[in-house]
């Protein structure tokens, strides 16, 4: 029986989502946990990476994940916002490597038409989507976390013939 544990990243700097879950053979998938790693806004951008890492590595120490499953940077109009999330993707590769963890990579698109059908999905369509993917009663809530438990469930479904799951 093949077990994959996948931890899911939302990358920002205000805002970071995690979540981890364990796809096993013939079994349903299961949320280990989920969550945000928070920093304050007023806070200089270098302390707020290191919260980011330090959360991030105890996280990882933590759940003991298989792969790494982010989200792929998408600019939408505001290029400074862009560029801090780029680099809170930064911390999160940097640690998933220093762990020596697989990274796969889906941008919005991807993880939204894999999980609803349709890559335009909104925020709460997205959260009923990995509520019912994952038999949970409630959704998961913030929203960040609901799209890291997306990017896992992506992954796992992008690669399930690879691994039997």
């Amino acid at each position: 029986m093949a077990r994959k544990r996948i931890l899911g990243i939302d990358p920002g700097t205000g805002i970071c989502g995690f979540g981890v879950v364990d796809f096993i053979t013939h079994k349903p998938a299961r949320m280990i946990t989920a969550g945000v790693i928070t920093t304050p806004a007023h806070t200089p951008l270098a302390d707020r990476l290191l919260d980011i890492y330090e959360s991030l590595h105890e996280i990882i120490e933590e759940t003991h994940p298989d792969e790494v499953s982010i989200e792929k940077l998408y600019f939408n109009q505001n290029i400074t916002t862009g560029i801090s999330v780029a680099e809170a993707r930064g911390v999160v590769i940097l640690v998933a490597r220093q762990f020596e963890i697989p990274i796969f990579e889906y941008t919005p698109l991807q993880i939204k038409q894999t999980l609803t059908g349709y890559g335009r999905a909104k925020k709460k369509d997205m959260q009923e989507a990995v509520r019912k993917y994952l038999n949970m009663v409630q959704i998961i809530k913030p929203d960040d976390a609901a799209d890291a438990v997306a990017a896992a469930i992506t992954h796992a479904l992008m690669t399930r013939a690879q691994y039997n799951l």
